[in-house]
């Protein structure tokens, strides 16, 4: 494939700088596909087995739509507001209990965090701790899908793709920002 093939141009990525390192957004016309604190596409895209060695367009200077809207989101993000991640498309194929997990974690407010359980609980299946750490752990688009806002149920960090050192400015960065607009202490949340 070259660069001028049509079904290239609809796959396009950038990297940008953020306090916590390079992080990169894959993106077709319809959703992000990767995204995460690295500069290695390949990396990224070995979630993707069909995608491994396809081209890719790398930090092209005219962004698609989707790709500006995901870029915008990632700097909104570090400016202390998600609502802009949310409302990026995120797609991952997954199996129903793996959609509703991604939905729920979706769901999660910034600043908050829940356990691996009770994201169990909130994608309807409360004996699935492990599985729903498996969600986190196989999710391919960070931030857009808040994996990192998930914690053990004793409240330790539990695992990050990125590192727990990442997972943890995360969490430290949403927290005082969320003191700072509410003026309280930093509650962790637990789903009911």
């Amino acid at each position: 494939m070259s660069l001028d093939d049509p079904r290239v141009s609809a796959i396009s990525s950038r990297t940008i700088a953020t306090p916590d390192g390079p992080f990169t957004v894959v993106a077709d016309e319809d959703a992000v596909i990767a995204s995460g604190w690295t500069n290695d596409l390949d990396f990224l895209l070995w979630w993707h087995p069909l995608m491994r060695g396809s081209v890719i367009r790398r930090d092209t200077t005219q962004l698609t739509p989707l790709l500006r809207q995901a870029v915008d989101a990632v700097t909104a993000y570090y400016d202390g507001h998600d609502r802009l991640a949310r409302q990026v498309p995120a797609w991952q194929q997954s199996t129903p209990f793996q959609a509703r997990a991604r939905d729920a974690l979706a769901a999660v407010p910034y600043g908050k965090c829940i356990s691996y359980a009770d994201l169990a609980s909130a994608a309807g299946s409360p004996k699935g701790a492990r599985a729903a750490a498996a969600v986190c752990a196989n999710n391919h688009t960070a931030l857009f899908v808040p994996c990192h806002r998930v914690i053990r149920g004793d409240g330790t960090l539990g695992g990050f793709l990125y590192g727990l050192a990442i997972k943890q400015q995360l969490l430290d960065r949403e927290a005082r920002t969320t003191e700072s607009a509410a003026g309280s202490a930093f509650v962790p949340h637990r789903a009911q």
